[in-house]
Order: structure tokens, then C-alpha cells, then sequence
């Protein structure tokens, strides 16, 4: 059964290039991803897969055994939704829509589902079992109500009839070489909240400050204040981070005081009830600041995402699944990081792991990280990715 996958990896290689620069060359913003839908699902459909359209711009595909299909279940999941970021890579396949591109490797991710849902449906007379082939818009932006693309993908149906045993997702990493890939298990990836500050004054002369209230050095002391939160209060055995990325003023003269200042930030945490705490330790810091400066400071905290939790038993499996198919030479170790990923969504209904596809060659200049105007990937790691997804998910119906 290997073997056959890495035939069929080999064989379909071309088209997954194909594939993917197609999708980079047409990239879609979160939720917006019709176009991207329409592909996939005519991908699918060329194939003879039976799928459906759901979670809006999403899609599910099923591969039902010729032998056995209730025998257990199993699911996959690929994002495919980009970045508003203006592309400035030279490359023919460049993106052709100004201020959007796949800048974190969807698209790659969705070539490799692509091809491993063709090898599945492939060999289905060789396993027995059923696998849900999940295709997730909007993984990059949590909506103001909490709203990911995971959940749209659960709330439509994506992990049910059969409800899998088991989820899995690779993410494309440009700090691992292309051909390798790097596993943890237990704590992946941290929960996001997103902070939105306003600090309320009144405006009025740059040389005349003690006739009004100035909002910016307020915001300054209270930007500071935030930062003992995490070095004072947070126990160090709980990483978290509290960063606040942008502090604007109203004012654009020299000699205005401005009348608000806007401060936003991230929160970034592994342990649910310090998540909350947190919560309550920046609220009551704006309340105070605002008390001793005799002002108004608004403070909103959008709950997003929670921490990713790769569980150990099916990590376990999988990083020898992964040993088996690559050679342990090619599968590595690697930390937790302190960005988000809603496949975190996943991870609190159900067993899943989540690990990384190396996509580096120095030797080809690809070495840009994700999020990134100039990142890009070693296109042979689409062989790599869609054939040892396949694999795991043959192996996780066992």
C-alpha cells in the first residue's frame, strides 16, 4: 500500500504543481473563497470524487471503501483561504491580484489534500474505512463574534456521518528542508485573542497641555503597565505573550494634541483559565489608568481561537506512521510556537494532530518565512505532503 501511495504521489506530481500555481496565482481572502471553491470542487468532480459544497466557500469530500466503509473514520483538512498582503516574488506564477496572496502555503496545502483524496479514492478497494477529505475556508481571520472556518466546517455537517475517530492537518514550515517534517506532541500552538484599546481626551494645543486631557502619553504608560502581566503576575510555567502591535493617534499636526488614541494587540496563551485571567487583569489595568488620569478608556477582547493540543496517543501513531513512510531521518522534533492555527478548533472535539511540511532549499532561495512578500516554497514537497497524507489516513483506519 505504500508503495502504490508513492506511485500515485509521483504520478499526480505535475498536476499538483499545477494545482497550486493555479491557486497562487488566484488567491482569495478568508471567506471570500468562491472562485477557490469552484476549483476545488471541478477538481473533484474531473475525478469522479463525490463531494459537497458547504461551511460557504468550503468543501467535504468522502471516500467511502468499496469494503467495509463503516468499519471506522478517519478526516484530513487543508485551508485555503490568503493573505491581504501585495506579492513581490518574480516568479510565473505569481499572484495576479494586487494585494492578496498566499503568503502561508494554503495553497500548497490544498494541492497536497487534493492529491491525497485522488490516491484515496484511488486505492478505496485497498483499505476499509471512510475518509472525510476537508476542504476549510477562512482559517486566517476569526470574525468579531468568534466565527473560524473550522466551525463552519463542524456546524455544516464536516465531522459527522461518520464521525471521525481522528483529524489530521499538515501546515508548510520554511525553517524545515523540503522532504522533512517536524511533530509534537501535547501543546502546539497557542489560543489568540484579539485586544482593541480606545483612550478617550479632549484634544486641544500641543503647547497648552495642562488645559486639556492627552490621550497618547496615557496610552504610552498603559501600553507599558500591560507588559507586567505577563512578567509579574503569569506564573512562568504558562507561556503566554501580550503584544500590542499599534498605536494610533487621530491627531496628524504637529501641534494638536489628539482627542483618542487606539491601541491593538494580541494575546497568546496555552492554559485556558490564565487565558481568562488575563482578560481580567487587562480590563481592570484600563479601568485603573483611566481612574488616576481622570479619563474614559474603552477595552474589547475578541475571543479567538484556543491552543492547539496535538493528542499524544494519535501523534504517537502518527510520528511512527510518519517514520514508516519517510524514514526517521526525515521526521523531526520541533517546539511549540506562540502563533495560532483554528485547526485548534478541531483539537477540542476530537483526537487530531497537527504537524509540519519542510518546504526550505537554501540552494533555490526558499527560505522566506510565511506571512512574508517574498515567501514561496520547493514545489517537491507537494509530493512529499499529498503522499504521506494519504498514508496517515490509510493508517489511522486501522
Amino acid at each position: 500500500m505504500k508503495d502504490k501511495i508513492r506511485e500515485l504521489a509521483e504520478q499526480y506530481f505535475q498536476e499538483a504543481i499545477a494545482i497550486r500555481r493555479h491557486l497562487h496565482m488566484h488567491p482569495e481572502l478568508s471567506y471570500e473563497e468562491y472562485e477557490t471553491q469552484a476549483f476545488i470542487s471541478q477538481k473533484l468532480s474531473d475525478w469522479g470524487i463525490p463531494h459537497r459544497k458547504i461551511a460557504q466557500t468550503g468543501v467535504l469530500a468522502q471516500i467511502r471503501s468499496e469494503k467495509n466503509p463503516d468499519k471506522s473514520a478517519t478526516a484530513i483538512r487543508s485551508d485555503h483561504d490568503a493573505l491581504p498582503i501585495d506579492e513581490k516574488n518574480d516568479k510565473p506564477y505569481k499572484s495576479t491580484r494586487a494585494g492578496k496572496q498566499h503568503a502561508c502555503g494554503h495553497d500548497a496545502h490544498t494541492a497536497c489534500n487534493l492529491l491525497a483524496t485522488r490516491i484515496l479514492y484511488e486505492l478505496r478497494s485497498e483499505f476499509e474505512g471512510t475518509v472525510n477529505c476537508l476542504f476549510q475556508p477562512g482559517e486566517e481571520y476569526v470574525k468579531s463574534d468568534g466565527t473560524t472556518g473550522a466551525q463552519l466546517m463542524i456546524d455544516d455537517g464536516a465531522l459527522s456521518h461518520p464521525v471521525p475517530r481522528s483529524i489530521m492537518a499538515q501546515h508548510v514550515n520554511p525553517s524545515i528542508p523540503c522532504g522533512k517534517i517536524a511533530i509534537k506532541s501535547g501543546n502546539t500552538m497557542a489560543s489568540v485573542d484579539t485586544v482593541k484599546i480606545i483612550v478617550h481626551g479632549t484634544g486641544g494645543h500641543a503647547a497648552s497641555p495642562h488645559l486639556c486631557t492627552d490621550p497618547l502619553p496615557i496610552a504610552s504608560l498603559l501600553q507599558q503597565a500591560l507588559q507586567l502581566i505577563a512578567s509579574r503576575y503569569n506564573n512562568p510555567i504558562n507561556p503566554m505573550v501580550l503584544s500590542i502591535s499599534s498605536i494610533h493617534s487621530d491627531s496628524t499636526a504637529f501641534n494638536v494634541l489628539s482627542r483618542q488614541v487606539n491601541l491593538l494587540g494580541t494575546l497568546r496563551a496555552y492554559n485556558e483559565t490564565w487565558r481568562k485571567e488575563v482578560h481580567e487583569h487587562i480590563t481592570r489595568m484600563c479601568q485603573g489608568v483611566a481612574l488616576a488620569f481622570n479619563t474614559q478608556i474603552d477595552c474589547r477582547i475578541e475571543v479567538g481561537i484556543p491552543f492547539l493540543q496535538n493528542d499524544a496517543p494519535l501523534t504517537e501513531r502518527v510520528q511512527q506512521a510518519a517514520i514508516e513512510y519517510l524514514g526517521s531521518e526525515n521526521v523531526l522534533p520541533i517546539d511549540a510556537y506562540m502563533t495560532g492555527e483554528d485547526f485548534a478548533v478541531y483539537s477540542q472535539q476530537m483526537p487530531a494532530c497537527f504537524y509540519w511540511l519542510g518546504i526550505r532549499n537554501e540552494a533555490l532561495g526558499i527560505t522566506s518565512g510565511l506571512h512574508t512578500d517574498t515567501m514561496d516554497i520547493d514545489e517537491n514537497a507537494l509530493k512529499t505532503g499529498a503522499g504521506l497524507l494519504a498514508w496517515l489516513a490509510v493508517r489511522a483506519l486501522e
